[in-house]
């Protein structure tokens, strides 16, 4: 874990402890399941855990917060993001249960009391949230159809609420299309590596 612990400084020994338990149970989950791809699993921590980690150095979730997280597949950005905010609720959805099964047992495993997973779709959803986080799942305007009713009233919702949407590539067309007040953060501002070079963090705020 060291490229979590170089541009996360401040963790916690039970933090890194966690980190590291996630990429046993993680790579012992995606023999199974194939949560990622198998090319993918030699660069785990750069391409997955700190990728999903690009939207904390975009927006500190305030304390007692809640975030949801729609698609999370095999639990990502969620799950890291969970270890790195012990104070917010999580709750990770996706609409494949034997992923959102794997997802439960990671975070047993972690004692991750702060992470709820479930099998469903964000539209099905009732309760309000603080903060909307995702990986890619669909083009924006379609995506944001989902969740656009899933937050909390502005009055009562936590600094910086909104839509922290991990995505790569020129969205111009993608925005535009979507009629959506958006802005994009660089993930290279960041984060040095390669891979980084076309990631970005898509903002909308709840208005």
């Amino acid at each position: 874990m060291n490229l979590i612990n170089h541009y996360f400084p401040h963790l916690t020994d039970h933090q890194r402890q966690q980190f590291q338990q996630l990429d046993t149970e993680f790579r012992g989950w995606n023999e199974r399941l194939n949560l990622v791809a198998r090319t993918d699993v030699d660069n785990l921590e750069e391409r997955h855990f700190l990728h999903s980690l690009g939207i904390a150095k975009v927006v500190e979730f305030a304390p007692g917060s809640s975030v949801l997280d729609v698609g999370t597949g095999g639990g990502l950005p969620g799950l890291p993001l969970a270890i790195l905010f012990p104070e917010v609720k999580f709750h990770l959805v996706d609409s494949i249960g034997k992923k959102i099964r794997a997802v439960q047992e990671m975070a047993h495993a972690l004692h991750l009391t702060n992470l709820t997973a479930e099998q469903t779709r964000a539209e099905q959803l009732r309760p309000k949230y603080d903060y909307v986080v995702s990986r890619a799942v669909a083009r924006l305007a379609t995506f944001h159809t989902w969740i656009a009713h899933r937050y909390k009233p502005r009055q009562e919702a936590a600094p910086g609420s909104g839509l922290y949407y991990l995505k790569g590539g020129d969205l111009t067309e993608e925005i535009q299309e979507s009629g959506l007040q958006a802005s994009v953060i660089d993930l290279p501002d960041f984060f040095q590596e390669p891979f980084f070079e076309t990631k970005k963090v898509v903002v909308v705020r709840n208005n």
